[in-house]
């Protein structure tokens, strides 16, 4: 699933570490939303849905996820002129 980001609006991602369900120690998943919550949901669908996670597995991983939001290091530049 691609997400993009929505100008104007703020942004948050949702980290979540998937070691316990693909063994790769470095592996992780990242969903984005408009709000903390609309991020931390698409990440609980996206484990239950994609990697067939159950409700006791998707609160597991979910206790290790990280939501931030998103900075202006991945805005778009407009009208810069530059």
């Amino acid at each position: 699933m691609v997400q993009q980001i929505r100008l104007g609006t703020p942004q948050f991602i949702c980290v979540i570490p998937i070691e316990t369900i693909t063994g790769n120690q470095e592996e992780e998943i990242m969903t984005f939303g408009v709000s903390a919550d609309e991020a931390k949901h698409q990440a609980e669908e996206l484990l239950a849905n994609n990697y067939g996670c159950n409700q006791a597995q998707v609160v597991e991983l979910m206790q290790q996820a990280r939501i931030e939001p998103i900075g202006q290091w991945c805005s778009a530049k407009i009208g810069s002129g530059e």
